[in-house]
């Protein structure tokens, strides 16, 4: 989270709390990966607590390495294509599928690029004006056309899916993700992380309300013939 140690740990309990709500309320394998994202997002923003704690301590060099590329690895190497690989999972339309699929190829892409650039270049995170900055020595000519990239992977497959409420996430998502590029752009990294993750919980509504319309779709037709 991009306030304090104390505030991450604080946020990631209860967004990991929800998270393990949410897997829990979920029964159809399909939605399974749909159902962790809460979850990735509560130990993402664990993660980022020990970041705090080592940057505000010395000897703490290991800590610093291991939670810091922890939290890269799902901010910028697994969401890009596990958004839209968990939306597919659930979608039924032929139509939309064929869109999502293209999707998760540009988001499987972005992993890679993003994936290599932890690999070879490094990562200095720093505490900067209450947020955490991570300064990166990877080379910008590509920067942003893969931002751009990230961005259709993360946020287009809300918008694609015909899934109840999945637009509703994809709005407060591009929103955040607006807010945080105008007001916080040098922390765009941890501080969209944090929306995100508190945005994430609207996934246990979505759960929610498909596990209701499942039960009562499955009832229905017995009500019917009695």
């Amino acid at each position: 989270m991009c306030f304090s140690a104390e505030a991450s740990f604080a946020g990631g309990a209860v967004i990991t709390a929800i998270g393990v709500m949410t897997v829990k309320k979920n029964s159809v394998p399909s939605r399974k990966l749909f159902a962790g994202i809460p979850l990735i997002f509560g130990v993402q923003q664990v993660s980022e607590g020990f970041v705090w704690v080592a940057l505000q301590s010395a000897g703490n060099n290991f800590m610093l390495t291991l939670a810091t590329y922890i939290f890269l690895l799902a901010a910028v190497v697994l969401w890009p294509f596990m958004i839209p690989l968990a939306v597919l999972q659930m979608e039924g339309d032929a139509r939309r599928r064929r869109v999502l699929r293209i999707l998760l190829g540009i988001g499987i892409l972005t992993s890679l690029y993003y994936g290599i650039g932890l690999l070879l270049y490094d990562v200095n995170p720093e505490i900067s004006s209450h947020h955490i900055r991570y300064a990166s020595t990877i080379p910008k000519q590509l920067a942003t056309p893969a931002f751009i990239a990230y961005l259709a992977a993360t946020l287009v497959p809300l918008f694609v899916s015909g899934i109840r409420r999945m637009k509703l996430f994809g709005t407060l998502m591009a929103a955040s993700c607006l807010i945080t590029g105008i007001f916080y752009k040098e922390y765009l990294t941890s501080v969209w992380c944090f929306f995100a993750a508190l945005i994430s919980i609207v996934i246990y509504r979505i759960i929610s309300e498909s596990e209701i319309a499942e039960r009562d779709s499955f009832f229905k037709p017995q009500i019917t013939q009695n």
